[in-house]
């Protein structure tokens, strides 16, 4: 059957489990979008900014566990993808982005709008493509989902000249795949897995420290069997939060620089760290040199690259976190650990990093804890990078899994509106909460259009303290209160920006306001903007200063703590 380029790649997409594409035309990718309507269930949401479209394909990926899909023109519009694509890489979000490229005979000559974007990009992705004959669209596009979503998942893109969307070609579904020397390893290998029961049983003071890898292979039932059957306490890190149920005994926080002091002194602790699907990246150990240098570690993940990266193991094991588990779970003995579970609740005693200032003020983790009581945990919470964030990660009380989505790897300012319009349209009937501050909240606040456009009710709560809070408390902390570039004199009235996109709009000043305006939101039907005006200077703690470790950790005054 004869079809055009364009017509291969809907079709492929189509194929391959597709539903939602997120995007915006060019010159380059022109001849793609004219297919569409030829392919009305490829739904297409047409975004306001390539950036917008690539955060948006990866909070759809989170949320769906399949590859989110964009769209790209030829030169800006590519490079506007670079910083979505960046953040997939380094969270391991499985993406496909099909870019439009100059024609074939223009390329290399500094046409207009072109980029040698497979070239930007390659530092970036899992792997990525220049198509230069329509006969290899099928078959690379469905490489492009295999290795998108095997392995360790993460973005794949594939360039296309605007004369091969246009070439006809015979048609042939691709019946295999063909990569050679790509060969994820995931079942673990039996011998590791029994030396991992091995430590596991003659351990006292053991500790799971579980990543986002579990999330990936979805294996919340095998790590809730693992510390239950030998009662460990769960850690997880950032992008871990809400694979293990918090309101769980054995959960014990997450670590690391802002992460809960009981948490990180845990792992100073412990003989044992059991650590999947996580990287150990420096803002959990801080000096690699000094981080939990009394314990033996078994670390299980299906990038044998992230395995001894950064901290030395004792029993490495290459495989999915699923995978391993199902298998580990039977050579683990049943056991206690009485002694070292109190001695965890003497450190949450100790150090309690979450109990709230005793004030009238109007403070951004209040205002968390009331996002967290209304809904009830049950919402899906995107947040960007910052103050925010880190408050987010502390204060809400995660209950379902996979409803945390956050720019972790990377820390992309402006991933929070964008990403939660994707998870929303993964998850329509679903609440999205949006949590951002007012720098953040900038950067891609031109998706709201998109928003509305879409009829999406994702609900928006700007953290507004006039402040890049983050580097103001560093400033604070570490520049005696020399606030340089980090204060906002000229910001919008969220309030009426948000009217002006047909929104609801909520300004909140006092701190009994706070859950009306949260109910009000829930009970609204489409889209609303709370504006919450917080206190400017109030900081996150506990704090771990960059490259330092758990005996330099900063915590809250005890002052300015309740007791209760």
């Amino acid at each position: 059957m004869k079809m055009r380029g364009a017509q291969i790649v809907c079709e492929s997409l189509l194929r391959e489990g597709c539903d939602v594409v997120f995007g915006i035309p060019g010159g380059a990718i022109l001849p793609l979008y004219q297919t569409l309507p030829e392919f009305p269930n490829l739904r297409h949401i047409l975004v306001r900014h390539e950036q917008g479209a690539a955060h948006a394909a990866d909070g759809y990926a989170r949320v769906t566990g399949k590859p989110g899909v964009a769209f790209a023109t030829s030169g800006p519009g590519a490079t506007n993808l670079v910083t979505g694509i960046a953040a997939a890489q380094m969270d391991s979000v499985p993406m496909v982005i099909v870019t439009g490229q100059v024609g074939r005979p223009a390329i290399g000559t500094d046409a207009f709008q072109e980029t040698d974007i497979t070239g930007i990009t390659l530092p970036i992705t899992k792997h990525n493509f220049l198509v230069m004959d329509a006969n290899d669209i099928a078959r690379v596009i469905k490489e492009a989902f295999f290795i998108a979503n095997s392995g360790r998942p993460g973005p794949v893109l594939v360039d296309i000249p605007r004369d091969v969307f246009m070439e006809e070609v015979d048609y042939e579904e691709p019946q295999k795949l063909d990569l050679p020397g790509y060969k994820p390893t995931v079942l673990g290998n039996n011998r590791q897995i029994k030396k991992a029961a091995d430590l596991i049983r003659s351990a006292k003071k053991p500790v799971i420290l579980a990543g986002h890898g579990v999330i990936i292979s979805r294996a919340y039932d095998e790590l809730r069997e693992l510390a239950e059957k030998a009662q460990i306490p769960v850690i997880t890190t950032l992008l871990g939060i809400s694979c293990f149920p918090e309101d769980h005994v054995l959960w014990t926080g997450w670590p690391g620089m802002h992460g809960m002091a009981y948490s990180s002194l845990a792992l100073d602790e412990a003989d044992l760290i059991i650590a999947l699907g996580m990287r150990f990246d420096d803002r959990i150990t801080g000096n690699v040199e000094k981080f939990s240098s009394k314990s033996k570690k078994i670390h299980v993940d299906i990038d044998p690259s992230e395995i001894g990266k950064i901290v030395s193991v004792d029993v490495p094991i290459v495989g999915d976190v699923k995978e391993v588990l199902q298998k580990l779970n039977k050579h683990v003995d049943a056991s206690t650990h009485g002694d070292w579970l109190k001695r965890i609740e003497i450190l949450k005693e100790d150090h309690p990093s979450l109990r709230l200032p005793d004030t009238d003020k109007l403070i951004a983790r209040q205002v968390i804890r009331d996002i967290s009581d209304v809904t009830d945990g049950d919402a899906t919470i995107v947040t960007g990078v910052g103050q925010h964030q880190m408050w987010a990660a502390q204060h809400y009380e995660f209950k379902n899994p996979c409803s945390l989505l956050t720019s972790g790897g990377s820390g992309t300012m402006g991933y929070e509106v964008p990403a939660a319009m994707g998870a929303q349209v993964a998850k329509p009937e679903g609440t999205v909460w949006s949590i951002a501050g007012d720098g953040g909240f900038q950067m891609t606040l031109c998706e709201l259009a998109t928003i509305v456009e879409n009829k999406l009710p994702v609900k928006f709560a700007i953290l507004n303290n006039g402040f890049l809070g983050m580097e103001r408390q560093w400033q604070e902390i570490f520049f005696e209160s020399s606030y340089v570039s980090t204060g906002y004199s000229g910001n919008p009235d969220f309030v009426k920006l948000a009217e002006a996109y047909d929104i609801k709009g909520i300004r909140v000043t006092d701190k009994t306001q706070v859950k009306t305006a949260i109910r009000e939101a829930m009970e609204h039907d489409g889209p609303v903007l709370i504006d919450f005006i917080v206190e400017q200077e109030e900081n996150v703690y506990p704090m771990i200063p960059s490259g330092m470790t758990v005996k330099d950790m900063i915590e809250e005054p005890s002052s300015e703590r309740v007791t209760a």
